[in-house]
């Protein structure tokens, strides 16, 4: 069943439903943003495109240099885009590779952060960053790294492959599960156990059906819900 809603948590404005991808121009005129750059991984380059196309003037172009684990020289060669196209914000389109590298461009302070999830990371509800500088990844909570703007669009999973899907979901799932053994209050409990369902339904359902729309949206309200969880839980033996 189709559903949507658009919340306000906190610094961040969460907007999700079908076909909500229509709406990122509108939303990010509301921010006042000037000049937005993608990022995104190598593979994600030609959505990436599309989505500049239709931001028009307000893209400063895209960088699709993202890898896993935000290595601190991509962070530094993504910086001097943002220099040179002097962005006032980023927009992460993709997963937790993405995501992760707009996040520690936002650590200077000069731009924020707009998540475009196409993965179940749930990292686009946190404050959590993380950067790889050799074989060492240094991780941390700051404020300047949380989006403002999150918008979630099911559409966007529906090509998912099967592997990504369900690692993906289990990672989400590991986040809702630590929620329950690290309760900030009962809301927290609820909420954790609301994710754990539509998580661990819609995995069954997609691992037989991978285009399952109603399984992907709910899905991906799990994984918003879970995100959400681990920025107030913070990690637990999962991530530690």
């Amino acid at each position: 069943m189709a559903r949507g809603f658009a919340v306000q948590r906190g610094a961040a404005r969460v907007v999700f439903g079908d076909g909500e991808m229509a709406r990122i121009p509108a939303e990010i005129a509301s921010l006042g943003c000037r000049r937005v750059l993608i990022v995104s991984t190598p593979g994600r380059r030609g959505d990436a495109d599309a989505l500049a196309a239709r931001l028009g003037p307000v893209s400063a172009g895209v960088t699709a240099i993202a890898r896993e684990h935000v290595p601190a020289q991509t962070v530094a060669e993504a910086q001097r885009e943002v220099d040179r196209t002097e962005a006032d914000a980023v927009l992460a389109f993709g997963g937790g590779s993405a995501i992760g590298l707009a996040k520690a461009l936002a650590l200077t302070g000069r731009v924020r952060v707009i998540a475009v999830p196409t993965t179940y990371s749930g990292s686009e509800m946190t404050p959590i960053y993380g950067i790889t500088d050799g074989r060492e990844k240094k991780t941390g909570r700051d404020e300047r790294a949380r989006p403002v703007l999150v918008v979630y669009d099911p559409r966007l999973t529906l090509t998912l492959p099967r592997r990504v899907t369900v690692e993906s979901l289990w990672n989400a799932m590991a986040h809702a599960a630590e929620a329950l053994w690290l309760p900030v209050d009962r809301a927290t409990l609820i909420a954790a156990e609301a994710s754990l369902r539509l998580l661990s339904s819609s995995l069954t359902r997609l691992v037989v059906r991978q285009d399952d729309a109603d399984a992907r949206q709910d899905a991906l309200e799990g994984s918003y819900l879970a995100g959400a969880l681990f920025a107030d839980s913070g990690p637990g033996l999962h991530h530690k």
